[in-house]
């Protein structure tokens, strides 16, 4: 089972025990996307194995080896016992195209205030550069080599499969220099963050032991529960449905949240 603590990993895996209470969840609401895919990263026994042996070996604030990166798609580790509302989690900016990279804007063009400069939180510094972000705007941006967030500042969009993805981050980030209010992150609708609630809470559920009737009482009430047949209800095959989709969100799934679906 991926998903169960194992020997020293059982200090490492976050809190899932207060599954029952909805308003446990409540945060869910609030967090960015970046936060939703720590979420399920950070429940992921694989990882939390790996983030162990890093912290064994002094490494648990580096930069994430390049095999890493890519197996879990963040630049650097993350404290598994902690939320995205606790710490900054920084996601690899391959598989993340709302990494938006900033440079020192040139020297042909006529200067520009920077209205952001008070704005960017520390960094966090890498070989490719630093990487920052706009908490208010729920925005990620590294800055390449030598620039700075009080440097007069230009975007570089790469031009590839992910580039109305950059193009979206990069209006949601002229909003913040415009001193606009944020728009909302199009890459998840208000009913998918919904689902995506529940999925994980009942995935947490059945982390804990719990069977799928026990894991449908929690979500929708035992009345509700008990008005049917349990081995017959639509409700049984709603909670499986909830459970397996939160179990692939939490192996592997998390990265689709970080782009469009796109057709």
């Amino acid at each position: 089972d991926l998903h169960a603590p194992r020997g020293g990993v059982d200090a490492m895996r976050p809190d899932i025990s207060n599954w029952r209470d909805d308003r446990s969840y409540d945060f869910f609401d609030t967090l960015p996307i970046e936060g939703l895919a720590w979420e399920c990263l950070r429940r992921y026994q694989p990882y939390q194995s790996d983030y162990a042996s890093l912290v064994d070996t002094g490494a648990g604030t580096r930069p994430l080896p390049d095999d890493m990166q890519q197996r879990w798609g963040l630049r650097f580790p993350r404290k598994t016992k902690s939320s995205a509302v606790q710490q900054q989690v920084v996601w690899s900016s391959s598989n993340d195209p709302a990494v938006l990279f900033l440079t020192t804007r040139p020297g042909f063009l006529p200067s520009a205030s920077n209205s952001l400069t008070e704005r960017f939180i520390a960094g966090r510094d890498s070989p490719e550069g630093s990487y920052s972000s706009l908490p208010d705007h729920d925005l990620q941006v590294l800055f390449l080599p030598g620039t700075f967030p009080n440097d007069q500042l230009a975007a570089i969009v790469p031009f590839d499969d992910d580039l109305l993805d950059r193009i979206d981050a990069l209006t949601r980030l002229s909003r913040a220099w415009l001193q606009r209010p944020p728009l909302r992150d199009a890459r998840m609708t208000v009913e998918q963050r919904r689902r995506f609630r529940l999925k994980l809470r009942a995935a947490d559920g059945r982390m804990n032991g719990a069977t799928y009737r026990e894991i449908a009482i929690a979500i929708y009430g035992a009345a509700r529960v008990d008005t049917e047949p349990w081995k017959t209800s639509p409700l049984r095959d709603a909670v499986i449905a909830f459970v397996e989709g939160g179990l692939s969100l939490i192996d592997g799934g998390y990265l689709q949240l970080l782009r469009h679906r796109r057709r």
